[in-house]
């Protein structure tokens, strides 16, 4: 697969790295598979030098790193060092023209090496150091500690820092060659994830994908959620149960306290640390603040391990015995309602910050609740898949999403303008009612706004 996106990552690293009269220092981090290595790679030259770290001890990653340098200055393989900041300053006084040093999988070199990040401190605070630093990782939380935390010895010295995030949409259908319909359908299970794209291609269609790559203990995804919450904690079964629970329909945190026989206060940290991970989502319905709502409901973000926690992990014992077959099925009948949830997340992030039908909208949500009835002194309740603000606050779009086979628009669009005036935040604004549809309508009424996955795919890239 060709490379994607990354433009602003790789000019931001040009930047910093291009030779100047200073050294300079880089943090590269973000999950697994995010091609963070392939983008540094392609920044680097053949005067570079890119070491990849092992989950070894001290002293052989030493001497590893210290064979890779002697190929560029043959000094080094003659010296003997007992730690790292005898290498690393030899380095420095070998160094005639400045070139940049990657250490990859830093963690692992922390992992053995804890007073390492105090090394370089050392080192970049002389002022002196005469070739680029980058250190780059897949353990976000170390990587975030090591840079962000004001304990930390390294914290405050970067030159920058680049979290690497998910590749938005359009990329996947631009490397996939897919329609717009299997763009969101592969999006469902894959998300933004490069790595994940690359191993799909080798298949002839998403079913044969799924099979060869998650159904069954020999596939290459099979122990994809353990190997993530690996790189960020040394125990994973809090989390691992935690994603079962959410993905098996306990949203709120009194649910899914309840289904883990744990205290809900005790599971807010643990939730926290996924949420900052991208792994958790909490939504909150419109209008009400985040730290105050009381209503939030927690689902999975990561399109992978919902699919993961949502087929494969119910199913374990069933592919064990090898019944893919019997999985598949399933995986097929329920398959339009489990992307249906990840089109209503797409509507809302093609909508934010976009300026649609003569507006410039807010950050859209979802919202959800109790209403008063037509009948006095009744309560209905109602839901909105999409709500946002437009910035200059006089307009309000609402939006529902469907994700089935052609539908009567004018019949979606006569509920959806029915719940609006029942909307307690309609009042005083004008309402831009908005259908996300996957298929045309068995009818296009004039008058009403239709958005299609071309659209929404459309409405993602970044400019």
């Amino acid at each position: 697969m060709e490379f994607l996106d990354r433009r602003e990552e790789i000019a931001e690293l040009e930047r910093v790295l291009t030779p100047t009269t200073s050294a300079k220092f880089a943090v590269v981090f973000g999950r697994r598979r995010l091609g963070k290595s392939t983008l540094i790679k392609r920044v680097l030259s053949s005067q570079d030098v890119y070491y990849m770290a092992g989950d070894l001890v001290d002293a052989v990653q030493l001497e590893m790193l210290q064979d890779l340098l002697a190929q560029k200055y043959p000094e080094m393989g003659m010296a003997k060092f007992s730690g790292w900041e005898e290498l690393l300053l030899m380095l420095n006084r070998l160094t005639t023209e400045q070139f940049t040093l990657c250490l990859d999988e830093f963690p692992y070199m922390v992992k053995h090496s804890p007073e390492l990040p105090s090394i370089l401190q050392r080192i970049i605070d002389t002022k002196e150091l005469r070739y680029n630093l980058v250190i780059c990782g897949s353990s976000q939380r170390m990587m975030q500690e090591l840079i962000l935390s004001q304990s930390e010895p390294l914290y405050g010295r970067a030159d920058a820092i680049l979290d690497v995030r998910p590749i938005p949409l359009p990329y996947l259908q631009q490397g996939l060659h897919l329609d717009a319909i299997s763009t969101i359908e592969e999006y469902s299970i894959w998300g933004g994830v490069p790595r994940y794209w690359e191993l799909r291609e080798e298949y002839s269609c998403l079913k044969d994908a799924i099979r060869g790559m998650l159904l069954g203990p020999t596939t290459v995804l099979y122990d994809e959620p353990k190997k993530l919450f690996l790189d960020d904690m040394k125990v994973t079964v809090q989390s691992e149960s935690l994603m079962a629970v959410i993905a098996g329909g306990a949203n709120r945190l009194s649910e899914i306290a309840s289904r883990m026989g744990r205290e809900a206060t005790s599971l807010s940290a643990p939730l926290d640390k996924l949420i900052q991970m991208s792994y958790v989502r909490r939504e909150i319905p419109y209008g009400e603040s985040p730290k105050k709502s009381k209503r939030g409901i927690y689902r999975i973000g990561d399109p992978m391990l919902d699919f993961y926690y949502t087929f494969i992990m119910p199913n374990m014992s069933s592919l064990a015995r090898g019944r893919k077959n019997m999985v598949m099925e399933q995986i097929e009948s329920e398959f339009g309602g489990y992307v249906s949830q990840h089109w209503e997340v797409l509507c809302r992030e093609a909508v934010s910050g976009n300026k649609l039908y003569g507006y410039r909208w807010g950050e859209a949500s979802r919202w959800w609740g109790s209403v008063p009835d037509d009948v006095k002194g009744k309560f209905r309740e109602m839901e909105f898949d999409v709500v946002v603000e437009s910035i200059d606050g006089k307009a309000l779009l609402v939006g529902e999403c469907k994700w089935t086979n052609p539908e009567i628009a004018s019949e979606i669009y006569k509920k959806l303008m029915d719940k609006v005036s029942h909307f307690p935040y309609s009042k005083g604004k004008e309402i831009v009612p908005v259908l996300f549809l996957k298929n045309k309508p068995k009818d296009i009424a004039e008058g009403i706004n239709v958005i299609y996955p071309q659209d929404v795919i459309d409405a993602m890239y970044f400019d």
